[in-house]
């Protein structure tokens, strides 16, 4: 019996990790303000998140205070590369955007307003 469990146990860990979103993982912002970052983006319970987990200037790497902040939260899957009802943070304003995203391979169509204020940039997988 306990083989059985064993088993069933390591079928499901392999299954959630062969479940993981499309969209998790690293991501390349683009400039914003002279700088641009690193998302890592991941899932938080039913939902897709991201942290901001590298930071870049003009001249290269930089240690900004922004390190480890999230910058997109809540973001739900409604499939085919789509997502929705999200949260994205602008560093450069401190404003805080309604929010969707749109996969398509490497490239992530990241989107938001704040009232009559639309903001959208296209992210790219970073290795």
């Amino acid at each position: 019996m306990k083989h059985l469990y064993a088993a069933a146990l390591a079928m499901f860990t392999m299954t959630g990790a062969a479940l993981a979103d499309p969209v998790e993982g690293l991501w390349k912002t683009e400039v914003d303000d002279g700088h641009y970052a690193h998302i890592t983006m991941s899932a938080c319970g039913d939902m897709i998140c991201g942290v901001i987990s590298r930071t870049f200037d003009a001249n290269g790497e930089i240690q900004s205070e922004n390190l480890g902040k999230q910058l997109v939260w809540d973001m739900v899957a409604k499939g085919d590369g789509a997502y929705h009802k999200g949260k994205i943070w602008q560093p450069s304003t401190g404003k805080v955007f309604k929010s969707k995203m749109a996969l398509s391979g490497d490239t992530l169509k990241v989107s938001g307003c704040v009232g009559p204020i639309c903001k959208k940039q296209t992210w790219s997988r970073a290795n």
